[in-house]
């Protein structure tokens, strides 16, 4: 998935230098540049630290690099998307979103979406907090969370696999 002209583009409609949005983002100029050009995969936090350095989503990043489709197969066996692990399970600018994160969660990083999601954990465990609610889920569980809810999950257990599928709103 090339997320980097998506990048560039929003990066140029918002009239950002790559210095101001490495800067916002906490990332190096050049690590930038490379993502721009795709010569360098993010990790899913990389891409959330842009995305919020040029207001908008991951997800809408990951969306725009792909023009839709109306049907699609992704391959269990496809590269990931991003360096660390996560891949999109639906490509192209769709009202659906659906993620894959294995490996590794940023704790810290809460999330709170213009519309619903679901997280269901096919393999492993994850703590999650809603609202200030904490919740362990097993492999199996489902989390639904509405639209605009303070949300935030990490993964227990090496090999933990989640599912994150989300509407956007429109």
């Amino acid at each position: 998935m090339n997320v980097g002209p998506g990048i560039r583009r929003r990066r140029r409609a918002l009239e950002l230098t790559l210095a101001e949005v490495a800067r916002r983002a906490e990332v190096s100029v050049p690590f930038l540049s490379q993502v721009e050009n795709d010569r360098s995969r993010p990790s899913m936090n990389s891409l959330q630290r842009i995305a919020d350095a040029l207001d908008t989503t991951a997800v809408e990043l990951l969306a725009a690099a792909e023009p839709p489709r109306p049907v699609d197969v992704v391959r269990a066996a496809e590269k990931p998307a991003m360096a660390d692990g996560a891949r999109p399970l639906v490509r192209g600018e769709q009202r659906l979103h659906a993620l894959e994160f294995t490996g590794d969660h940023d704790w810290e990083r809460v999330f709170r979406h213009a519309g619903d999601e679901v997280m269901y954990v096919a393999d492993g465990s994850i703590e999650t907090e809603v609202d200030d609610t904490h919740y362990v889920l097993e492999r199996g569980d489902t989390l639904y969370c509405a639209a605009g809810l303070a949300h935030r999950w990490r993964p227990l257990e090496p090999g933990t696999r989640v599912l994150v599928v989300g509407v956007a709103a429109r």
